[in-house]
């Protein structure tokens, strides 16, 4: 996909269905965007903030960091001042954090104004509050800080009122000392604290390239590995700082990070919203929490999938079922208890298996997990050969075509021996499959 110019739009209308399976995994949920203040300055900049509203109009909930360093290194060459940091990462002398906090209050105004122009509210806060960094190295950071606390409360009922917070890199100690603070660093800061599922860097650099090719996706691991193996000579010196800030992000249980051109017209949502994506994602992994079901853990299995039978969503499962088929099941587990589970079974020779008994504890219902359940499902389906996953339900129907992008299908869909199993039975589920292929090992944007 070209990184070109400004005036060819990735998302074409006919993408809106695409875009569509995507609202009911994205509601509500919050994310981190953080703009360079080249980005600020740049002519897609106005666009850029268009893609903003889309996301809100979708219940998507945003929250919004800038960056000053093209402004602050413009002023100073105005001023004719040499200044002892640009970034927010070394000391701050006094000459330059006045025209730092400038530059804030200037790329704050420009932003609050196309915000109002596409019909968006926002505050500026000082709902993030700073300390001083102090002496690093044997170096005195002056007026450089760090995120001391986030008011966590105070931006979530900003969010609930619809307006959008935008927090500037001049931050406030305690004592109400104005401090400069990294905006990568910010940005990683607040997605944790809110415990946002991405942090977003609309950079002018089209994402990350590692020994001379472009990244599209990186897991948390590679991305650690690259850095500690010194191989980030490959990566743009100010791109370092966003995946340092991104590894810190997703260690701290943010899922996914994205570095992104924010020149590009459209590029925010093709970002987010297409399987191929436009820059660079670094993603967690989602899986680390899902195991093969033992021998010793039929009996919970049993206990989780109770709650499920009564409310006429699981089919009956006795323990010695389960027991005997526990090779089939998969289980979620948190703190060494598990919290939900699923199996898969095959039919062999008709290219397809079935994913069911998908169940979570109540407590952890709405928080992803049946999501990612099915979507191991899907990676251990098509490691195994399959061409087809499919399901049956009677009550899901909405977490396994709207959340999971599962298809409608007919009894025909199935292989004969489940489809005489699924008419014998006579509780009319609806099915629903997916394809499998093995680019569906690749993380997609999501």
């Amino acid at each position: 996909m070209s990184h070109g110019s400004t005036h060819d739009s990735p998302i074409k209308p006919a993408d809106l269905r695409g875009i569509l399976k995507y609202v009911p995994m994205f509601r509500d949920h919050i994310f981190v965007i953080a703009l360079d203040g080249s980005i600020v300055e740049h002519e897609n900049f106005a666009n850029t903030v268009t893609d903003i509203a889309v996301l809100r109009s979708l219940n998507i909930k945003v929250v919004l960091v800038h960056g000053i360093g093209k402004q602050l290194r413009d002023g100073a060459e105005r001023a004719g001042i040499r200044p002892s940091d640009i970034y927010g990462e070394g000391p701050t002398d006094a000459k330059t954090m006045a025209l730092a906090r400038e530059a804030s209050a200037l790329v704050s105004q420009v932003m609050q104004e196309a915000l109002s122009q596409a019909g968006l509210k926002c505050a500026v806060t000082n709902a993030v509050r700073a300390t001083e960094s102090g002496v690093i190295r044997g170096k005195d950071m002056i007026f450089t800080g760090k995120v001391e606390k986030v008011d966590t409360a105070l931006l979530k009922n900003l969010i609930a009122l619809d307006v959008v917070p935008l927090v500037s890199p001049i931050l406030c100690s305690r004592e109400g000392t104005s401090l400069r603070v990294n905006s990568d660093l910010l940005a990683a800061e607040l997605a944790t604290a809110l415990g946002a599922s991405k942090v977003i860097y609309l950079t002018p650099y089209p994402g990350l390239t590692v020994d001379g090719e472009p990244e599209l996706n990186l897991s948390l691991d590679a991305l650690r590995a690259v850095l500690a193996a010194r191989k980030s000579g490959n990566i743009e010196e100010r791109l370092l700082s966003k995946s340092r800030c991104a590894v810190r992000a997703l260690e701290n249980g943010v899922a996914r990070a994205h570095i992104l051109d924010g020149r590009i017209l459209g590029g925010l949502l093709t970002e987010i919203f297409d399987k191929v994506g436009l820059g660079t994602m670094i993603h967690a992994n989602d899986y680390e929490q899902i195991r093969q079901a033992r021998k010793k853990d039929a009996r919970a299995i049993h206990n989780i999938t109770k709650q499920g039978v009564r409310n006429e969503m699981l089919v009956q499962r006795t323990l010695q079922y389960i027991e005997q088929h526990i090779d089939n099941y998969f289980v979620y587990e948190i703190d060494d208890s598990i919290i939900g589970c699923a199996y898969l079974r095959d039919y062999p020779g008709a290219g397809a298996m079935e994913i069911g008994s998908v169940y979570v504890q109540p407590f952890y219902q709405g928080k992803d997990v049946g999501r990612k359940l099915v979507e191991y499902g899907e990676l251990a389906a098509a490691k195994r050969g399959a061409k087809k996953l499919f399901a049956l339900t009677t009550q899901a129907y909405g977490f396994f075509h709207g959340v999971c992008g599962m298809e409608d299908g007919t009894p025909d869909d199935l292989p004969p021996g489940r489809r005489d199993e699924l008419k014998a039975g006579g509780r009319n589920s609806k099915v629903l499959f997916k394809k499998l292929s093995p680019e569906k090992k690749k993380p997609v944007r999501a």
